[in-house]
């Protein structure tokens, strides 16, 4: 099978997009991010005559409040995401029911958890700011080099993953968490990042169907590079948090994703790969327990 160029497959990609796009709405929800804020907690920080925060506030274990601030900073690194997404698939052309949807839906996960974690004190304010403003400048895949390797499947491909990886770390964290109201924040989050798992991986079926060799090796790379980053793997000085959510991803956490997009792509049925994208297909396969 001839591999496409770039512009083919994101022409036989557009083809699948009106039926992806209206799949998305479908399964997606409407919710407020200021439905799930306790606000009657909140009160006033020095600033404006109240008190600032310290340690003695925090109403979470040091295990929640360091899955929470690795979530909401993976959030907050929404613009990165985005950019990525818009290399290939910019929401200025067709694409904009897709990506601006999934971008305007993705935003309100950040919005939900730093309103929650501030009006309850639940972690330091300042430091997460100052977390946000370095994360977020740092970015994710946003130097030249990270950037270039992506091929269009590859951004399909990784956003799939990302977004599943995210699923199964709040899967994780709510083991630990006791308020309801979070218990009730993180279920939305999940609920939408594993609808846009699954609308990912129908766009990667798509690529599949136009060019297979590429999109099976693009989920094998996916599926390696997702084990390498963890949701919160790169943010700085966080050595100390990430020790207490070490075990929210482990190989396994890899493995059922696996075996998830497999089913999703029905990818066992898929012959007549090449020797790269057939010994992928091997591996994807095995990880996935099959």
């Amino acid at each position: 099978m001839n591999v496409l160029s770039e512009d083919e497959l994101i022409i036989a990609l557009e083809k699948a997009l009106p039926e992806v796009a209206e799949d998305h709405q479908l399964a997606s929800t409407v919710w407020n991010p200021h439905e799930y804020v306790p606000w009657d907690d909140g009160r006033n920080f020095a600033f404006m005559g109240g008190d600032d925060w310290d340690p003695s506030q925090q109403t979470l274990s040091d295990e929640t409040a360091a899955g929470l601030l690795a979530l909401l900073l993976t959030k907050d690194n929404l613009p990165s995401y985005h950019r990525i997404l818009a290399k290939y698939f910019p929401a200025f052309s067709d694409w904009r029911q897709l990506v601006g949807v999934w971008t305007a839906e993705d935003n309100r996960h950040a919005v939900v958890l730093r309103d929650y974690l501030v009006v309850r004190r639940a972690i330091d304010p300042v430091d997460a700011e100052e977390r946000r403003r370095v994360h977020v400048t740092a970015g994710y895949r946003q130097n030249e080099a990270q950037v270039d390797e992506l091929k269009p499947l590859d951004v399909l491909a990784l956003m799939a993953v990302h977004e599943a990886q995210s699923v199964k770390f709040i899967e994780k964290m709510q083991a630990s968490v006791t308020d309801d109201i979070l218990a009730q924040i993180l279920h939305k989050v999940a609920g939408d990042d594993e609808t846009s798992s699954r609308t990912f991986v129908n766009l990667l079926g798509a690529g599949l169907v136009a060019d297979q060799d590429t999109a099976v090796i693009a989920l094998d790379k996916a599926l390696a590079r997702g084990l390498d980053e963890p949701i919160g793997f790169d943010i700085v000085d966080f050595d100390e948090q990430r020790a207490l959510i070490a075990d929210y991803q482990d190989e396994s956490t890899i493995d059922a994703i696996a075996a998830s997009i497999v089913d999703q792509l029905k990818l066992e049925s898929v012959d007549g790969l090449n020797d790269e994208a057939a010994a992928a297909k091997a591996r994807i396969l095995a990880r996935a327990g099959r």
